[in-house]
C-alpha cells in the first residue's frame, strides 16, 4: 500500500474521508498486533507509511473544516484569531486606505484658515 496522497483525498467528499480514516485506523490496530506477534519485516515498515496516510488524511479533513468556516464567516465583523489571514505582524497592524486619509480636527482647521497661497507668475 502507497501512502494517501493529499491530492486525490480533496476530490473526494467528506465522508469517503472519513471512511478512508477508519480503514487507515484499522489497519495500523492489525498492523500493531502483528508486530507484537512477531510479523514479518514488511509489515513492521508499513506501519510508518500507515501513520503518515492518517496524518494526510486529518490534515485534509481539518484544511476542509477551516475554509468552510472561513467562508461562513467571510462577511462578519469580527472573525476569531485563528481564522484571520496569516500574514506579517507589519501587514495585520497596517492603517486601512480609509484610516490612513483621515484628518484630525486640528489639522482640519488648519487647513480651512491657512489654504495654500497661490501666487502669481508674471511671464
Amino acid at each position: 500500500m502507497t501512502r494517501v496522497k493529499a491530492h486525490q483525498l480533496r476530490k473526494e467528499n467528506v465522508d469517503a474521508q472519513e471512511k478512508k480514516l477508519i480503514e487507515l485506523k484499522t489497519e495500523l490496530a492489525q498492523l500493531r498486533v502483528a508486530k507484537i506477534a512477531g510479523g514479518a519485516a514488511s509489515k513492521l515498515a508499513k506501519i510508518r507509511i500507515v501513520r503518515k496516510s492518517i496524518a494526510t488524511v486529518l490534515s485534509v479533513i481539518n484544511e476542509q473544516k477551516k475554509k468552510d468556516l472561513r467562508d461562513s464567516l467571510k462577511k462578519k465583523k469580527y472573525v476569531p484569531k485563528g481564522l484571520r489571514v496569516k500574514q506579517t505582524r507589519a501587514l495585520r497592524q497596517k492603517l486601512s486606505k480609509h484610516e490612513a486619509g483621515l484628518k484630525t480636527l486640528r489639522q482640519q482647521i488648519r487647513e480651512d484658515n491657512f489654504p495654500l497661497r497661490k501666487f502669481a507668475i508674471a511671464a
